[in-house]
């Protein structure tokens, strides 16, 4: 088979063509693969197409011929040892092949042994790394890259969990292993994995799919070998899962398989529809098309399988002439020798001695990963892991007649545009640069599928419940059908009914009965799986938990006491300051003082005392004070019930009490109504937390319930349960005190009683005087008008004119009333004296 074809061949790789007469005539080169498979019938006239270009090329290993020696291996382990022992009697230089990973497995070891290089062009397995096997190069795009592709696919549709359905052999398992590692990066999982045998019958496929129907991820990643793996969608249309809601991802081997068929089966097609699949990424180029067109010219039926998996065996013999070319432009040599190791014993046939180890072989691989040239996959180039430098997969989606291209993946951007445009930037993962176009998913549908249903497996989900022994309100046991009762079931069972499908449950009562659970090991059971789960997220908040602190109320006759106790020494400098009009700065001094005076003003002033605290037993408060605060745990004093918070409070630091109670503010607000408002909060919240139901860790029902319980809330139904159960109006006003030292205009009625009797002495003194003052002042002419007769005056006109002298006088300066008073007391005191010192007169 000849096919002529010209080629480009960079420089790197090009050295000086060196005495030709030393280079050897041949090469034994051995190809070993399954020849009728659908990678095989690709491989095969690739494989001797590029033989034939390369003897056909005069620039390269001039005067050096390639001895292609083809072995079929026929899927089977064993035959493939067998063939791989007899090329090695061949003394080949190098072997193209194998296709299936588990067959390299076994032949890497024998090469390790002979030192002859092996050139895989299919085997995919990411554990045939080159530590344990330094003779084996993969040509091809390791599946370690494809399962990353899928894990940034799962994340780009926020799936949380897949099912794994791979065939159980060393390209299945290890591949789905490594699928497992990128999703737990993304914080997925695989939830169950599904695998069988390579020549399962289809009783065994139908039996397996029905298992994993019931399970709740539907959302499938199909990791199988071509050859077998339409027998995969096959049963799942005849069990109807190939509609609406469920996901399908198949690795490369589904677009290898469509590839190699020339005409498109539409009853293969219906099985697909709807299926995203990935594809080798091979750039176009005028080499890739030139070949494509000339393999459609041949007239073999070997030729009808083409594939990318063609090219890659096609490079692969071009990969290992450019480097024998520079292996021997550099003096290197093609010999073999005798493995004393190796040797026949009496009566065997295997000629073992025939196998001989290639004296240079090692030489010959470090040629090889070194190599840098550009084929038709792309640029061959090796990292030092011995995988091609740049790894990327087309994004399929099968429907119609075909499939049609919605996105890229590549190892340097991830989910992104055409690779050629990326490699010119700095690499770039994030979400922002992620684009994919629209899918149409199984059962014609546009509508990205949620992933998951509640499993359809017949056992209902099972909630565990704290049996309570106090605060009731929220939850506790009940005779009723659910078994429990309580603010959180209700708000439970409305949001369950109104999600989009059914979810089965059961209330498992938690605890003893006698003393309330402890909140943190109920979560970690849940986190233990004995809940059937992993870890524990919780959903939207249905209630605030903020921390508060509770104290006991002062009456009011109390409060005033107190207050005035404390303040009776300001109370006399207000009296003073009153008299010398100080009002305002006095009551600034008294309400500083009294802030002062609080002892309990916050959670640092509860930090810093040494009084016992208060925590009701089993929540998690307790933990949150010893660990976050650094509070003692001997200053803690866990308590069951209303009864023993109350009693705490009432008793005190100093009898045996406690100085505050550290608890969540529905439960000291259920607390301060069933005391009648006895008892205060103080101080502000200091944490911001929440109640929710706890799930599993990246549970699919934790988004929904979430959602649910935001419609609860904008309904108003989510206040209506609060209302029937925790309706706690009594106690608003005093639940909500944002510091219960605080003075209150009640605290001061005393104060102002005080105040307002100073204010009317002060006053009833200042008219005295002023009276006093007026009688004794005496208007100029005041006297002849009071000598008037009394009849002649009219009373109008006299209660006016007293009343403006009255105001006319209040309007005068003090010290000008002054001067008038001093002036009519000596005006009175000297016709006295007069009066004294003359004789009376006597009537004519």
């Amino acid at each position: 088979m000849l096919l002529i074809f010209s080629r480009w061949v960079p420089v790197e790789v090009m050295g000086q063509t060196g005495n030709a007469s030393a280079r050897p005539s041949s090469v034994n080169v051995g190809a070993l693969f399954t020849f009728d498979s659908v990678i095989g019938q690709a491989a095969k006239p690739a494989i001797a197409a590029a033989v034939d270009d390369v003897n056909s090329d005069s620039t390269v290993l001039p005067g050096t011929k390639l001895n292609l020696i083809f072995h079929d291996t026929n899927c089977s382990g064993f035959v493939g040892t067998i063939k791989a022992l007899e090329l090695m009697e061949k003394d080949v230089a190098a072997v193209i092949g194998p296709q299936s990973s588990g067959i390299a497995h076994v032949i890497s070891h024998v090469v390790n042994e002979l030192h002859v290089p092996l050139l895989s062009f299919a085997a995919t397995d990411p554990t045939l790394s080159a530590l344990q096997f330094p003779y084996f190069l993969r040509t091809t795009q390791s599946d370690y890259f494809q399962m990353y592709a899928i894990a940034d696919l799962v994340e780009f549709y926020g799936w949380r969990e897949v099912v794994a359905i791979f065939v159980d052999d060393d390209y299945g398992r290890n591949g789905i292993s490594v699928l497992g590692d990128a999703l737990s990066k993304k914080r997925a999982k695989i939830s169950y994995k599904a695998a069988f045998t390579p020549e399962a019958p289809r009783s065994d496929i139908n039996d397996l799919l029905v298992g994993v129907n019931l399970m709740e991820s539907r959302v499938f990643v199909v990791h199988v070998n071509p050859d077998s793996g339409l027998t995969i969608f096959s049963v799942a249309k005849n069990l109807g899962m190939m509609t609406a809601g469920y996901v399908w991802i198949a690795t490369d081997w589904l677009s290898s398989m469509l590839e190699s068929s020339e005409l498109v089966d539409p009853n293969t097609m219906d099985l697909l529809h709807g299926v995203i699949a990935l594809r080798h990424y091979t750039p176009d180029s005028d080499l890739k098309k030139s070949f494509t067109s000339r393999w459609k010219d041949l007239k073999s039926k070997e030729t009808s399988s083409f594939n990318s998996y063609a090219l890659y065996a096609y490079d692969s013999v071009w990969l290992l002439a450019y480097a024998l070319d520079v292996f021997f432009n550099e003096g290197g040599n093609i010999s073999f020798s005798s493995d004393p190791r190796l040797h026949d014993t009496n009566g065997s046939t295997l000629h073992l001695t025939a196998l001989r180890s290639f004296d240079e072989g090692q030489k010959l691989v470090q040629t090889l990963v070194g190599m840098n040239f550009t084929g038709l996959s792309g640029q061959i180039q090796f990292d030092p892991d011995k995988n091609l430098i740049r790894s990327a997969f087309d994004i399929l989606n099968i429907g119609g007649n075909g499939s049609r291209r919605i996105g890229y993946w590549s190892n340097y951007s991830g989910i992104s545009v055409a690779p050629e445009i990326l490699y010119m930037n700095p690499p770039n993962t994030s979400s922002s640069n992620q684009h994919l176009y629209s899918v149409i998913w199984p059962g014609e549908t546009t509508n990205q599928p949620r992933g998951w249903v509640f499993p359809n497996d017949g056992k209902p989900l099972q909630i565990a419940v704290p049996y309570r022994v106090s605060y009731k309100e929220f939850v506790t046991k009940d005779k009723g059908p659910l078994g429990v009762k309580g603010y959180c079931i209700d708000i439970f069972e409305a949001a369950v009914k109104l999600l989009p499908y059914a979810v089965p449950h059961t209330y498992m009562l938690y605890g003893d009965g006698l003393r309330n659970p402890s909140y943190s090991n109920l979560v970690y059971s849940v986190a233990q799986n004995v809940q059937f789960l992993n870890n524990v997220f919780c959903t939207q908040y249905v209630s605030q938990s903020l921390l508060f602190y509770s104290l006991p109320l002062l009456q009011d006759g109390e409060n005033t006491v107190s207050t005035l106790g404390r303040l009776v020494l300001i109370l006399w400098l207000f009296v003073v300051l009153i008299i010398n009009s100080s009002y305002t700065a006095s009551l600034t001094s008294i309400l500083t003082v009294q802030q002062l005076s609080t002892q309990i003003e916050g959670i640092d002033s509860l930090i810093s005392s040494i009084d016992p605290i208060g925590v009701q037993d089993g929540t998690f408060a307790y933990n949150y004070l010893i660990e976050e605060l650094n509070i003692a745990e001997s200053r803690l004093r866990p308590l069951k019930n209303v009864d023993e918070y109350a009693n705490a409070l009432q008793l005190g630091p100093k009898r045996g009490g406690v100085a505050a109670i550290v608890d969540e503010l529905p439960y000291i607000e259920l607390f301060l109504y069933n005391t009648d408002c006895k008892f205060r909060t103080v101080g502000q919240e200091f944490t911001k937390s929440g109640w929710g139901f706890a799930f599993q860790r990246d549970s699919p029902l934790e988004v929904d319930l979430s959602t649910a319980i935001l419609q609860l809330s904008e309904s108003g139904d989510l206040q209506r349960m609060h209302d029937k159960w925790l309706s706690l109006q009594g106690c608003s006003s005093q639940a909500n005190q944002v510091d219960g030292n605080k003075l209150s205009l009640t605290s001061f009625w005393g104060l102002f009683l005080i105040c307002g009797v100073a204010c009317f002495l002060s006053l009833a003194v200042f008219f005295c005087r002023l009276c006093s003052q007026y009688r004794r002042y005496q208007p100029e002419g005041e006297g002849q008008e009071i000598e008037a007769p009394e009849h002649t005056r009219p009373r109008r006109a006299m209660r006016s004119t007293s009343f403006k002298d009255l105001i006319d006088f209040v309007d005068k300066k003090e010290a000008e009333i002054k001067e008038i008073l001093k002036r009519k007391s000596r005006d009175h005191k000297r016709p006295e004296s007069q009066s004294s010192d003359g004789q009376p007169s006597s009537p004519s």
